[in-house]
């Protein structure tokens, strides 16, 4: 009976959705914006040689920079206008909430509601100018330095002419990014900022793809690790489908009430995701080192042989590559962190429990107040744990099987993560305008019927 009912669901959907114009139009939308950063990735910076950027590929192959790369869609490879993509503006907003948890001034304007919240964004929007001004910076002085020793020059005019431009192109693009992401939010379907990053992730797809195949053609990679591969890949999709639908249910009751059937409790549940920070702890992780990392990678190509300084930077970039125990260090400690940091960010366990003294609900065996404050945090503190060894695990596992069995691309399971999740958040959100869409046409049908018998 539930298979039969779910095809029926299913089939109701399918012939709704053609009549779900608004959702179409939200649909088309955002189909149309992430075209316009696809095309976006390849318009280059002004000034650049484009021989020049395969030998910045090939010199950057294999660090930690190809990781975002990968997040940009190969902008970073190309330096496009977007090379930086949107990890600056994702940068400054981390620094902001950190602020706004650490400073009571920026507390307080939290919490003003809606005037607050326009505040801080734009308190973010001027940090990721900062951000994107100093990365940009960097990455044209390095680029004035690329290819010096081996008598290519990536710049065709070097100059504080070049870096100007070079800095206000990426400040442009890094911003033009920030305000597609929000009116994909407003205007289209899903989260602008996470779209825009899947995007870039689905777009390096058929490269890997091509690189699995072309691996198995040369011999490179035999038929057993290429299955081996694929099946790592499907069950990590699997695994990370199961673990973002795991809830722990709180029981939650209320007092008894007189019914037609005599006094009832209602009882309700308060769903606890085991990974409620989702998949923000590895972006934010993410965004935070490429902001060093890419003023070091590009700085070090400036003063490269100059100084002590410069060939100490280049060798702390050669211990920051895949698979490498200081990257995965680093990478680990701040996906754990911020699972911690964000959780607590989106559930706050005193308000929720003075919300449920207010109605007059409680966790049986649990006095109302401090106890059950005291309670959820508990409970919270210890799924959440599970949560954060699990995002560990999905973003750290693949990149050590890349380097143990010498697998020649990323096996990212960052990327998979972030893909698995923006795609079920996004149909959650098409089901609910469509499910708005039904009940929108019942009470239509119902003002009709009302009219008439009038």
């Amino acid at each position: 009976m539930a298979t039969s009912a779910d095809r029926m669901a299913q089939g109701l959907n399918l012939a709704k959705f053609a009549k779900a114009t608004d959702l179409k139009k939200r649909l088309w939308f955002t189909i149309g914006a992430l075209i316009v950063f696809r095309l976006l990735s390849y318009v280059p910076l002004p000034g650049i040689d484009p021989t020049a950027l395969g030998l910045l590929n090939q010199q950057t192959q294999g660090g930690v920079l190809d990781f975002f790369n990968t997040f940009s869609g190969g902008a970073l490879s190309r330096m496009s206008l977007i090379a930086l993509g949107i990890m600056p503006y994702i940068t400054a907003s981390i620094v902001v909430q950190l602020a706004t948890s650490l400073s009571p001034t920026l507390g307080a304007i939290k919490k003003e509601g809606e005037s607050g919240r326009k505040r801080l964004n734009q308190y973010t929007r001027y940090g990721t100018v900062g951000l994107t001004a100093i990365q940009g910076y960097f990455i044209a002085v390095g680029l004035e330095a690329l290819g010096a020793t081996q008598g290519v020059q990536a710049v065709i005019e070097p100059g504080m002419t070049f870096r100007v431009a070079a800095v206000i192109s990426l400040v442009g693009g890094t911003m033009f990014l920030m305000w597609l992401g929000e009116q994909i939010t407003s205007r289209g379907i899903g989260n602008g900022v996470s779209l825009i990053i899947m995007a870039g992730i689905v777009a390096s797809l058929p490269t890997t793809l091509v690189q699995l195949l072309e691996g198995g053609r040369s011999g490179s990679l035999d038929p057993i690790r290429i299955i081996g591969i694929v099946l790592l890949v499907i069950a990590l999709v699997l695994f990370i489908c199961f673990m973002e639908r795991a809830q722990r249910r709180i029981l939650i009751q209320y007092p008894k009430r007189q019914t037609q059937r005599g006094m009832q409790a209602d009882r309700s549940h308060l769903p606890l995701k085991i990974n409620t920070a989702g998949v923000i702890p590895p972006i934010f992780a993410s965004s935070l080192l490429l902001m060093p990392l890419t003023v070091s990678q590009f700085a070090g190509q400036r003063i490269a042989g100059e100084s002590a300084y410069g060939d100490f930077i280049i060798g702390l970039n050669q211990y920051l590559q895949h698979g490498q125990p200081l990257y995965m260090f680093l990478y680990g400690a701040g996906i754990i962190f911020f699972s911690f940091f964000y959780t607590a960010v989106v559930f706050n366990p005193e308000e929720t429990a003075e919300n449920l003294k207010r109605y007059g609900g409680f966790v049986p065996g649990i006095r109302p107040g401090k106890n059950t404050e005291t309670y959820f945090d508990y409970v919270l503190t210890r799924i959440t744990v599970i949560g954060a060894a699990y995002l560990t695990t999905i973003c750290l596992l693949p990149e050590y099987i890349t380097a143990a069995l010498g697998i020649p691309f990323l096996l990212a399971g960052t990327s998979l993560l972030i893909v698995v999740n923006v795609t079920m958040d996004t149909v959650t959100q098409i089901q609910s305008h469509l499910l708005a869409h039904q009940y929108g046409d019942l009470i239509k049908k119902a003002k009709l019927k009302g009219g008439r018998l009038r």
